[in-house]
């Protein structure tokens, strides 16, 4: 938020000054709570290791014992539990039935009114209406959202009138390096099914 306003402050062209009392949130030693500690969240947290946060995770399953150490992660068996303590809240979990509208009303107000929510995952695992509601209520700080629902979203959505989130459009990925890499291990895969050989990256259905 303050990156994108900073920004936006410094090329209008009526700024004078800059604020001294202007301050953002600290990410050194804050609490990152991630749901979802799939590979991506896993990676996720070994970036937040090298900031010194308080890493919490909640997952369907509990990493090993030595994964967990390795990053400094705690396991949240609930995930109530990660809510109320985390200062940025980051979701990285698939969309399923299950994970539709994870977080709703509840859980927002569950979290720190100080907190920042982050999703990098699918728009619709957040109740997007209960969102609008509590950054438009100061329920939560803010919002970083790469996706929505749908995306993009309609130019009257309240969503994009609001001063407390940022949104990208989902550009998690899109780098020159990591599209490549998307192709060639695409490309793989269909050499080998064609080839009859085993498939690198073979999902299995659950």
């Amino acid at each position: 938020m303050y990156l994108h306003s900073g920004c936006q402050i410094v090329v209008s062209p009526d700024t004078k000054h800059f604020a001294v009392d202007w301050l953002g949130v600290e990410v050194t030693r804050a609490t990152l709570g991630i749901i979802g500690m799939g590979s991506i969240g896993y990676k996720v947290a070994q970036r937040a290791r090298a900031f010194n946060m308080r890493i919490l995770y909640h997952n369907r399953n509990r990493r090993r014992k030595e994964e967990e150490e390795a990053v400094g992660a705690h396991y949240c068996e609930k995930m109530e539990d990660l809510l109320q303590q985390s200062d940025f809240v980051m979701l990285v979990v698939n969309l399923t039935p299950e994970t539709r509208k994870l977080i709703g009303k509840k859980e927002l107000g569950l979290m720190k009114p100080t907190a920042t929510l982050i999703n990098i995952s699918r728009g619709a695992v957040i109740d997007q209406d209960a969102l609008v509601e509590a950054l438009q209520n100061k329920v939560i700080r803010a919002a970083a959202l790469d996706v929505t629902y749908p995306e993009p979203l309609p130019r009257d959505h309240p969503l994009l009138k609001l001063n407390n989130v940022i949104i990208t459009p989902h550009i998690g990925t899109a780098t020159v390096q990591a599209i490549r890499m998307m192709a060639e291990e695409a490309i793989a895969n269909m050499l080998a099914a064609l080839n009859g050989q085993p498939i690198p990256s073979e999902v299995f259905p659950k």
